[in-house]
């Protein structure tokens, strides 16, 4: 068992049974708890935790139907009244069984419901594991806008078991290691050698790496838990992966990792576009991004809703978008106001380039 510093919560690395996971149910032993899934880890997870956890055989299990279109306003609501009629009270527990999806939408429910309940969170995905259950966001989506209604709210724990990585098929494996790039992009050129190898050897997960990718995150929310400054190069590679995401999601439905790594390219792109990355370091980028998660289709269309949908991001201020961008790899920087105009020129660029290769 691997025990990882996180800030007011127990955030531990290891087998389910072998953790501190039973204890602390049984200090919510006379309360009620519910179990949130989505059909995935309703059928794949949720029948070993509560065959292997006795406290767990009453838990009251709540469906949310998978799919980054259902991460809504109106699928929280549902829950909520499910809530009321299941009569929880603000000493019941909230239990979130599976990936980035349940996580944000779980913490998020479980945080304005009776102003707040105690909730734990077991991801079950790649990307839950290294990012989305880690830091305290939690959320919905508006529209096609990403997380843009939620809060930040730590869970009471976070039990990360690798053996869940054995349910996920390959697209959702994929989409956790775009995450885990990132951090190598962000922090250090070892740790990038080191996920790229581990992306070769898919069937043996190292237990160390996945701590060290989870610690790259731990350590970046220790140091600013509200995002109003380090915590933003977390943010590389997402503000054009958020409008990747929505632009495409009622017809590619194109997941929230390989979203993200196609806007690592993309702002890779525009690193060397103002400057700042070398010319050849952004051709490995391209070459390494785009040979694992390829670009969608982009039209004249697209392009233009896609710029337009960048000027509501979250992370904007005062009218200006705002964008991670890299010098080096391990060498990122924040709150780079970038014009719409050469977001318009780049999307352009990838567009030209997918016509060149045709």
């Amino acid at each position: 068992m691997k025990y990882i510093d996180a800030v007011d919560y127990k955030l531990e690395l290891g087998r389910l049974e072998s953790s501190s996971f039973g204890q602390l149910l049984e200090r919510y032993s006379s309360s009620q708890k519910i179990i949130i899934v989505d059909e995935n880890t309703h059928e794949n997870c949720l029948p070993f935790l509560i065959t292997t956890f006795d406290e767990l055989s009453k838990a009251e299990v709540i469906f949310l139907p998978a799919g980054e279109e259902n991460k809504s306003i109106e699928i929280a609501f549902h829950v909520w009244e499910a809530l009321t009629e299941y009569q929880i009270s603000r000493s019941d527990l909230i239990i979130n069984l599976g990936g980035g999806l349940i996580t944000d939408m779980g913490g998020f429910i479980a945080s304005c419901y009776k102003r707040g309940l105690d909730f734990i969170h077991l991801p079950t995905s790649l990307l839950g594991m290294v990012d989305a259950s880690i830091g305290g966001k939690t959320g919905v989506n508006l529209g096609h806008f990403k997380n843009q209604i939620g809060v930040f709210s730590n869970p009471i724990a976070v039990f990360i078991d690798p053996v869940f990585l054995s349910t996920l098929p390959e697209n959702e494996l994929y989409s956790g290691f775009a995450e885990m790039l990132k951090h190598g992009f962000i922090t250090s050129d070892n740790l990038l050698v080191r996920i790229i190898e581990q992306m070769k050897n898919k069937e043996e997960f190292s237990i160390d790496l996945l701590f060290d990718c989870i610690q790259v995150k731990n350590e970046v929310v220790k140091n600013d838990p509200f995002e109003k400054g380090e915590r933003k190069i977390l943010n590389f590679g997402h503000t054009i992966g958020h409008v990747i995401e929505g632009y495409f999601m009622d017809s590619l439905q194109i997941s929230h990792g390989h979203s993200v790594a196609i806007g690592m390219v993309m702002e890779s792109f525009l690193s060397m576009k103002v400057g700042k990355l070398n010319r050849d370091k952004y051709a490995e980028i391209e070459e390494l991004l785009t040979s694992i998660y390829p670009l969608p289709k982009l039209t004249d269309v697209g392009i233009q809703k896609m710029t337009a949908m960048l000027i509501n991001d979250k992370k904007n201020k005062e009218g200006k978008i705002l964008c991670c961008l890299l010098n080096e790899i391990g060498d990122c920087t924040y709150d780079n106001a970038i014009e719409e105009k050469i977001f318009l020129e780049t999307f352009m660029h990838f567009k030209n380039l997918q016509i060149n290769m045709n």
